[in-house]
């Protein structure tokens, strides 16, 4: 089940120490919580218009709410077709982070790792999972496919004696919840010289 921790639209924070440049600095911890819950809540019960989201929260629709909402959009947790937005299940949202489309995270996942950027590859993937909010299990298990089926494990140049140890040695990224941004363009230039 992917968890979800209420990130602030804004910074991301998971708890009311905001970034300093955060647009949602000083903003009490649960009024960010209840922003994202009345959107999911009001969208768990069924699609619902844009339009007709915005009538249905109590109180006032304001930056907050707009804010979450796109960070929902953002975040691939809600779908939009013909102006109607729905909540993907647990299952559906699981399937869908579990192949990256974003670069540089495209490029890693589609092509593997190559010798010379499997250390930053590797915790790009695993960060990138614990990202999106699979579990440790998930993201175990989806790594693991990857190192097989992108041919990574192949090409070599591992200390490590099989996918599987090598991924448990990585956990403490996960752990950590550290970001994976940088650790993905790093790798994503150097297969991108490989392949060029």
């Amino acid at each position: 089940m992917p968890q979800f921790d209420y990130p602030c639209p804004d910074c991301r924070a998971t708890n009311s120490l905001h970034s300093a440049d955060c647009d949602f600095e000083g903003t009490p911890w649960p009024d960010v919580e209840k922003a994202y819950v009345d959107i999911v809540a009001r969208l768990t019960a069924e699609p619902t218009g844009e339009a007709d989201l915005y009538d249905a929260i109590d109180g006032e629709w304001g930056a907050l709410h707009r804010s979450a909402l796109e960070r929902l959009k953002r975040d691939e947790r809600i779908t939009e077709a013909n102006d109607v937005l729905r909540l993907r299940t647990a299952a559906e949202f699981r399937e869908h982070v579990s192949e990256p489309t974003r670069e540089p995270m495209r490029t890693l996942y589609r092509q593997g790792s190559v010798p010379g950027c499997h250390d930053n590859a590797v915790f790009a993937m695993i960060a990138w999972y614990e990202m999106v909010g699979l579990s440790w299990s998930e993201t175990r298990e989806n790594v693991i496919e990857w190192l097989h089926e992108s041919g990574t494990w192949a090409r070599g140049g591992f200390e490590e004696s099989s996918p599987e140890a090598l991924v448990d040695a990585k956990r403490h990224v996960y752990e950590a919840g550290y970001g994976w941004k940088e650790k993905a363009e790093a790798a994503k230039r150097v297969i991108d010289r490989h392949h060029g």
